[in-house]
């Protein structure tokens, strides 16, 4: 049988990992972060998609990017080993970026955001311009889900449903979580089994209260807008309205769905470098 869309395929393997470490973020807690690749390059900042890792999310991505790009990964709070809350918001998701910039001394970079990243990504954009100089979104769009009341209280009772799962899943161990050779599966479980299943309602509140479309048109950063053209989780028609509403963006097709960034990486990865490639180019430039 072909492989293809709709056809099974095996995620992509597990290799050459930058080494990690927490970081403390003076005021907001400690997080998680990779820096890898040229210390003298671009700086793209990898954010991640809802109940994932930064690194889960872009392992892929990584050793082709850090080839040229000063390259940064975080996990976001709540998730994996990022900031300990008691709320949860992608407008606080967007703060504790800068707040990982400035740790690192970072003055303004290209923000790449894979789904609720995207989201973050452009708020990051939005609540600090002079700190972002470009953009790529990635299987995202402008909005997410909706805020009507029994969709949430629907999302909440999935989540205390989890919470009985969470109570008999070993927490993972940071050795499981940081070596991925031996068995590429189990550190993926690891991965994913860092974020708590419960949280899956705050985490849907927090993206149901998203909305970018109000101020789209205000992004005047190089924008590159990575479309999976067979999402069934961002539909392809509302990642569009980003290329339509962002006034510099440019639109680059993945035949895929909401997982291509890892089932399916060997089309995203391309693209994904090329999109990366337009906007380094054009920040460069501008």
């Amino acid at each position: 049988m072909r492989r293809g869309v709709g056809h099974a395929v095996r995620p992509y393997p597990v290799s050459g990992l930058p080494t990690g470490r927490r970081l403390d973020l003076p005021g907001r807690g400690q997080t998680f972060i990779t820096e890898s690749g040229n210390p003298d390059g671009p700086v793209l900042f990898l954010l991640h998609s809802v109940s994932t890792t930064g690194l889960l999310c872009w392992y892929p991505v990584i050793p082709v990017m850090e080839r040229d790009y000063r390259v940064i990964t975080m996990d976001h709070r709540l998730h994996g080993r990022g900031i300990a809350s008691d709320t949860f918001s992608l407008d606080d998701c967007a703060d504790d970026v800068i707040a990982v910039a400035d740790a690192l001394g970072i003055d303004s970079f290209i923000a790449a955001g894979f789904s609720m990243g995207g989201g973050i990504a452009q708020l990051a954009w939005r609540r600090h311009q002079s700190r972002v100089s470009g953009l790529v979104l990635c299987s995202t769009g402008p909005y997410f889900s909706s805020i009507e009341p029994d969709y949430l209280a629907m999302e909440q009772r999935i989540g205390k449903a989890l919470t009985l799962v969470d109570k008999v899943l070993p927490s993972p161990s940071e050795k499981a979580l940081d070596t991925p050779t031996e068995h590429p599966l189990k550190w993926a479980l690891a991965q994913v089994t860092s974020t708590k299943l419960g949280l899956q309602g705050v985490f849907s509140e927090g993206m149901a209260n998203f909305d970018s479309r109000p101020w789209l048109g205000d992004i005047d950063v190089p924008t590159a807008v990575v479309l999976s053209t067979h999402d069934k989780i961002v539909q392809p028609e509302r990642q569009q309205l980003l290329v339509d509403g962002i006034p510099t963006a440019q639109r680059f097709d993945v035949v895929g769905g909401h997982a291509c960034c890892v089932i399916g990486a060997e089309r995203f990865v391309p693209q994904f470098a090329a999109a990366v490639r337009d906007v380094s180019r054009q920040t460069i430039t501008a």
